[in-house]
């Protein structure tokens, strides 16, 4: 007896992505529900597909054969299906996307309501990650990224702005206090608001000026989460606990009304504007595909 489609479906994303609980996060549905279709499945062919333990699921050999052919079948059925999307007026279904903290905040306010005005029918998914991510084992049918974290045999296209850079700022009373730096290695006697990355690495902070690259690995008060704990650095800094240095954008509401004070201006470095990226093949879903138009026009 055939097995169901929706079942799976719902074996390939636990496997993909290494459990019942995030294969239910990028599925859309509970994992309890996932649990079920797998149980189904295996009475069905009556093997076992999958290896539980309290810490970790794991494909026996048979459901590891199974992922394997089901991979590239799954994607064809998907790709036949959204092949309808033809003989239609205008594309429909859901676009996925993988973004970091930044770009939700900075670069898709822009884009994403004109865009889904233009395509009623596209369903919009947004999944906000710093770490770097496979999009397809995460279930999403595109990245953005900025270009040093881009994944290899990909293909990628500009979005948003092309240059930005990061700014230094400080609330006027905390430098009135403090001292105004005049060199960025100046920054290693203040108390700096710092970022971590999911991963855990601080990255330091970088300036740039005549072709000089210095990077300042300094100390402070506040350590937080980048993209997801940002906001709370900006209110620390606005309130006169130190010195932060984010996306010009980021800040640029702060600078402009006074609350925050700029500095080391000339040794602000730019950068190159993110991109999105999707695996390249002949045949891409059409609302990623009204999307790739969209942001190119």
């Amino acid at each position: 007896m055939a097995a169901n489609l929706a079942d799976l479906s719902a074996f390939v994303a636990v496997v993909r992505t290494g459990g019942f609980r995030e294969g239910a996060r990028v599925s859309g549905v509970s994992a309890s529900s996932l649990s079920q279709a797998v149980q189904r499945l295996e009475m069905k062919l009556g093997v076992r597909l999958l290896n539980r333990s309290t810490r970790s699921v794991a494909p026996t050999e048979a459901g590891a054969r199974l992922y394997e052919r089901l991979v590239p079948a799954l994607s064809e059925v998907e790709t036949a299906i959204d092949g309808v999307n033809a003989f239609r007026d205008r594309p429909a279904g859901t676009l996925r996307l993988n973004v970091p903290g930044s770009v939700a905040r900075l670069v898709l306010p822009a884009i994403v309501t004109p865009f889904l005005k233009a395509y009623p029918d596209i369903q919009l998914e947004v999944t906000v990650e710093d770490g770097f991510v496979d999009v397809l084992a995460a279930g999403c049918d595109a990245g953005i990224r900025y270009d040093e974290r881009l994944e290899q045999d990909m293909i990628a296209v500009p979005i948003g702005p092309r240059v930005q850079r990061f700014a230094t700022a400080a609330s006027p009373a905390y430098l009135n206090a403090r001292g105004r730096p005049s060199h960025p290695r100046d920054l290693l006697g203040h108390a700096c608001l710092r970022g971590r990355f999911s991963s855990g690495a601080t990255p330091p902070w970088e300036f740039e000026r005549d072709g000089e690259i210095v990077r300042i690995d300094s100390v402070g008060p506040l350590l937080v989460r980048l993209g997801s704990a940002v906001d709370l650095a900006i209110d620390a800094a606005v309130g006169g606990l130190g010195i932060i240095h984010l996306f010009e954008e980021w800040l640029r509401p702060h600078l402009d009304s006074g609350a925050l004070e700029p500095m080391l201006e000339p040794w602000w470095q730019n950068f190159s504007g993110p991109f999105l990226y999707y695996p390249g093949r002949r045949h891409l879903p059409a609302p990623l595909r009204a999307f790739v138009d969209f942001i190119k026009t």
